[in-house]
């Protein structure tokens, strides 16, 4: 029996990817060992959002290889599409497998000859095919993460992901089915749909056959399924009637996720965000409206090209004002073969570092108001594993808003969904919460 050891790098598309390749390769016969173990076959799937993540793509590509020379090294994914032939000059690789074709992992393996250097990619801008993975089991044991799309049609200045994904591609309806109940028949209770651009869901299909919420309403039929999360959103999709009709699906979970990058007008015109301010202050007014107290996220990027100290103020007061439970920052990170990378006004580093902390010391600030909102609530909590603060120890879960609940006691709880009465937000920063026997379901 051959042993495979899998190396995951990204989004968490790629995650879902990594594991559906890691089931085919058991499938096939592969003993799965941890990546750390010597194996005969190496496969990392790569990231190519940034220059740092070619970076670390190529540093454990190299570690691979030096931990069994002679093990088959396959790089796959994005940093596949982005480096091309090119990547087949670097030593440590053996196999180049694109997006599109990491569903033929198996079959590649299977023909391929010893010491021989081989490409399995192609140009994806003209791809319509959804590439066929799926799972019947994830990573954890409560929550399963579900790929539905591929592709992005945005071309936002200072990503490269259209280019190394290509354009939309939504999978079809029943195939979604298909893995919801397989999930739901292994026990998980919670699925998250995710994909590129998951607001593009259906743009590629017929008038009819699929669109975000018929998806939503598709595994919300599934017996099992107890919730649904959606992944990362942009202001567009959320509608006075798209928000109505979610916020009437029992099943879905009030936590939105929703990609602001910049809260100055003029930062997300050089960014080429397809919205404005304006446009993201309604979006949140109308799921604050349909949803109770829904939790909402974002993302932002700091010292982008031509970011002045009066653009990142608005951004400062348009946080403050939308209030958001938690803001990941991140600082921009120049990407060769995107059109932010040549423009002028690029920010110092110690200026990005700067803008970062101040967002974060604001982030912080919102998620513990919002918290504290929760003490003295009764709140469903999906648990899932055991921690321990101090001495002592906690089961641990997440509400339907995705804020962790802590529940002091050594009985695991895994997988079960509780109602737990919150009492208090210890030092350690996570919501403290108790329970009876009768709240167990």
């Amino acid at each position: 029996m051959k042993r495979a050891a899998l190396h995951n790098l990204g989004c968490k598309v790629n995650a879902y990817e990594t594991r559906a390749m890691q089931e085919m390769l058991k499938e096939n016969g592969y003993e799965i060992v941890p990546f750390e173990e010597t194996a005969d076959v190496y496969i990392i799937n790569t990231c190519s959002v940034t220059n740092m993540a070619d970076r670390k793509s190529r540093q454990m590509l190299h570690r691979a290889k030096k931990r069994n020379p002679d093990a088959v090294v396959v790089a796959a994914g994005c940093y596949v599409q982005a480096a091309g032939e090119e990547l087949l000059k670097d030593a440590a690789v053996d196999l180049l497998i694109g997006n599109n074709e990491k569903k033929n992992l198996p079959e590649i393996l299977q023909k391929h000859e010893a010491h021989k250097k081989e490409s399995y990619f192609h140009d994806l801008f003209h791809e319509t095919e959804y590439e066929r993975l799926s799972l019947s089991q994830n990573e954890g044991h409560t929550r399963a993460y579900m790929k539905i799309q591929d592709g992005c049609n945005q071309f936002c200045s200072y990503c490269i992901i259209p280019y190394t994904r290509g354009r939309v591609r939504s999978r079809e309806l029943p195939d979604i089915r298909r893995e919801a109940r397989a999930l739901a028949n292994h026990g998980y209770q919670e699925i998250v749909l995710t994909g590129i651009h998951l607001d593009s869901y259906g743009v590629d299909l017929p008038e009819g056959e699929g669109d975000l919420l018929k998806v939503v309403r598709e595994v919300g039929c599934v017996e099992g399924i107890r919730r649904i999360r959606l992944g990362s959103l942009e202001p567009r999709i959320m509608t006075e009637t798209f928000v109505r009709a979610l916020s009437m699906e029992e099943k879905l979970c009030p936590h939105f996720h929703l990609s602001l990058q910049s809260g100055c007008d003029a930062t997300l015109k050089r960014m080429n965000r397809r919205y404005d301010t304006e446009e993201f202050r309604a979006c949140c007014r109308r799921l604050r409206m349909y949803f109770d107290q829904p939790a909402l996220t974002t993302d932002v990027i700091v010292g982008f090209p031509g970011e002045t100290e009066e653009e990142f103020a608005r951004t400062v007061e348009f946080l403050k004002e939308i209030c958001f439970f938690e803001t990941h920052v991140f600082k921009y990170s120049r990407r060769k073969g995107t059109r932010a990378d040549g423009m002028e006004g690029q920010v110092q580093e110690e200026i990005k570092t700067k803008r970062s902390e101040i967002l974060l010391a604001l982030s912080e600030a919102n998620r513990r108001e919002y918290q504290k909102r929760l003490i003295g609530r009764t709140v469903e909590v999906l648990m899932e594993e055991s921690c321990i603060f101090g001495d002592t120890e906690y089961q641990i879960g997440h509400t339907r808003e995705y804020v962790p609940v802590a529940v002091a006691g050594k009985e695991p709880l895994s997988n079960q969904l509780l109602q737990v009465k919150v009492d208090d937000l210890p030092d350690f920063g996570m919501l403290c919460g108790h329970l009876g026997n009768a709240d167990r379901k």
